[in-house]
């Protein structure tokens, strides 16, 4: 995969054919569309981005490396919840996120905490429902805006919660949360028989997981609502795919993304060798 200098591309905003050093696109005055040669390979990487499938590993990485961390407190039930749970330490050394770790100049922790969690029932819970959640919305928005909403919808949920007083916690609810914001959006503003449908599916599931945070006094119910607000408003701002062609801007701000989540990693890492 290499830079394109020469020939002939498609406008990512309007899709017509144009030169891929063209300046601006004379069919719709997008500025640089091929983005100095990038652009086709930007399109290619997210063209095939398997998005779902990669968070679930990753996700699935970690958890094992937080448990192998502090291999004693793997068994120690602590409550139905608490099956198979890394400890405080080991998450805390992983990126674990809250007010304790924000007062200490953690900056990271919004980050790193979406990819973490506290349990098997926490992390099958949250990865199902990613399975379900995620491709709806990679199909309404597409890849790059999936990241997108994603990323601002967890950060925002732990940034409310924080800012609420949790003093510890992970997870990727937040950003579970924000792919219902964003299906909330896309349903309402879509209309006809079929977005009323996605709008009312999806609103009844916000509500319902929502109001059972009420009973369970370990779900972080903050973080919930800020990640669906963030779901709803990134969403809002970036578009979806029937209304907005997915631009260069957004492939760069999703690659802005993902290396935030690079550094933040290399924080931890760096932290638990050094």
């Amino acid at each position: 995969m290499s830079r394109q200098i020469s020939g002939s591309i498609l406008c990512p905003s309007c899709g017509q054919l144009i030169s891929v050093n063209a300046e601006t696109c004379m069919h719709c005055g997008q500025r640089r569309p091929g983005l100095w040669g990038f652009g086709p390979m930007l399109r290619n990487v997210f063209g095939h981005y398997g998005f779902t499938e990669v968070f679930m590993a990753f996700c699935i990485l970690l958890y094992g490396i937080s448990l192998l961390l502090d291999p004693k407190a793997i068994f120690q039930m602590r409550g139905f919840f608490s099956f198979l749970s890394p400890s405080v330490e080991s998450l805390d050394a992983m990126g674990m996120t809250g007010a304790y770790a924000m007062q200490h100049g953690r900056w990271w922790t919004p980050i790193t905490a979406i990819f973490l969690h506290g349990g098997l029932l926490h992390i099958y819970f949250n990865l199902s429902s990613i399975r379900q959640l995620a491709p709806a919305v990679e199909e309404f928005f597409g890849a790059t805006r999936l990241i997108l909403i994603f990323m601002i919808s967890g950060v925002l949920g732990f940034v409310v919660s924080n800012w609420w007083g949790y003093p510890i916690t992970v997870g990727a609810s937040g950003s579970l949360f924000g792919l219902l914001g964003a299906l909330v959006f896309y349903g309402r503003d879509r209309g006809g028989a079929f977005g009323t449908a996605i709008f009312k599916q999806s609103w009844q599931g916000a509500l319902a997981n929502l109001l059972l945070g009420f009973f369970i006094p370990i779900i972080n119910n903050a973080a919930h609502i800020g990640g669906f607000i963030g779901g709803f408003l990134a969403a809002m701002l970036l578009g979806y795919t029937e209304k907005r062609r997915e631009n260069m801007t957004m492939q760069i701000a999703a690659f802005g993304a993902i290396g935030l989540i690079v550094i933040a990693f290399g924080i931890v890492v760096w932290r638990i060798l050094f």
